[in-house]
């Protein structure tokens, strides 16, 4: 991994049919994937939210929104673990623009 960081904001929503304990342990999944390859600088649990549209047959989902930093690599890796999990209905990955000095 290079020496590079950038600051990243993911959102991911879960299904509400994999049940509290299941999405409770996916969110953990997910802080531990991202501390062990980079550093979170904050969490926010939104909780069950109506989705804006349904989503295979979901009408709501459980959104999680996490800031992090870390090296651009770890995106991808990230955005595929994502894709091959069961119960993410959606996510997303964007890379903050950095704060310019003034």
């Amino acid at each position: 991994m290079s020496d590079v960081k950038n600051s990243y904001e993911t959102v991911f929503i879960l299904s509400t049919k994999l049940g509290e304990d299941a999405i409770a342990a996916l969110v953990q999944k997910f802080k531990d994937l991202i501390e062990a390859n980079g550093t979170i600088d904050s969490i926010d649990e939104w909780g069950k939210r109506r989705l804006a549209y349904p989503i295979m047959k979901q009408e709501e989902g459980y959104y999680t929104l996490v800031n992090f930093t870390s090296a651009p690599e770890f995106t991808a890796e990230l955005d595929r673990i994502y894709k091959i999990t069961d119960g993410v209905l959606r996510s997303l990955i964007i890379k903050k623009e950095a704060k310019k000095e003034e």
